[in-house]
């Protein structure tokens, strides 16, 4: 997932009353905060905290559960930075490929055009092609 570069450091600590753990150095949402207080398993020896919504949560399990919540965060991110590189690629590629039709079309009209101007100068050269005074034919 690559959360091992981490350089973050989050500490638990109990607060006075004992019945709230405390976490520092991380910002939690609403959301991850609301699924951290799910019930736990029932057959957990650690002693328990409870909730704003009365369920009960064990030192362990809450650490267990943000460092859950802290892979799944960063797996994400990463994830949407990958994707955002494989779309600039893409659209890169598209960009280089529009570039070069452009470059292409542009040297095929010149060709054409010196094609056309050599081929009149030509046919004024032989008497075929009569040109009105004082116009320029190339």
């Amino acid at each position: 997932m690559g959360g091992t570069t981490s350089t973050r450091r989050v500490t638990f600590e109990a607060d006075e009353n004992e019945n709230i753990t405390v976490v520092k150095g991380i910002r939690l949402s609403e959301n991850v905060i609301d699924r951290m207080k799910e019930s736990s398993p029932s057959g957990s020896k650690s002693p328990r905290y409870s909730g704003a919504y009365g369920a009960s949560v064990s030192d362990e399990e809450l650490k267990r559960r943000v460092a859950e919540e802290l892979a799944l965060e960063q797996a994400k991110k990463e994830s949407e930075d990958q994707k955002r590189l494989k779309q600039a690629k893409e659209l890169d590629r598209e960009r280089a490929a529009a570039n070069e039709q452009l470059t292409r079309a542009i040297l095929r009209e010149r060709i054409s055009s010196e094609e056309e101007r050599a081929k009149a100068k030509h046919l004024i050269k032989v008497g075929l092609l009569w040109v009105k005074p004082g116009v320029f034919a190339a």
